[in-house]
């Protein structure tokens, strides 16, 4: 009975112990550069040894009374797929992404296109009061 508990627990402790850690690949920078200005303008972009690189630039825009920073930029990186690459602008109108592996809205059905420009082209119909 003692060398069956001792088995298991000899099992226990094989399982219980660190499983083998995929070893940490140091991925180095190839390219580099960033540049910040005195008018609040900026850009930067690197690329890595593994495929990863990125670009930005920021530039600072009147809208409306006060100054803000319109920036764009890309990034890409190898996926399961092949390189993954977004594009991006971040205005006054918001975050504007674009890249292929970005879901898109289903198309308008032909019904709802048609009424839609008849709708468009209709004279406008006269108020009605409903007392």
């Amino acid at each position: 009975m003692n060398f069956l508990v001792l088995v298991c627990m000899l099992i226990a402790a094989a399982f219980a112990a660190p499983q083998g850690q995929a070893p940490t690949e140091t991925v180095p920078i190839v390219r580099q550069d960033s540049q910040v200005n005195g008018d609040g303008s900026y850009q930067y972009s690197f690329e890595t040894g593994n495929g990863i690189s990125a670009d930005q630039k920021g530039d600072l825009k009147k809208v409306g009374d006060v100054e803000a920073i319109e920036v764009s930029g890309q990034f890409q990186y190898p996926g399961e797929n092949g390189n993954i690459q977004l594009t991006y602008v971040a205005d006054e109108n918001g975050y504007q992404p674009q890249g292929a592996h970005l879901p898109t809205a289903p198309p308008v059905p032909e019904p709802i296109q048609k009424a839609l420009a008849y709708l468009a082209t209709a004279p406008p119909q006269p108020e009605q009061n409903s007392q």
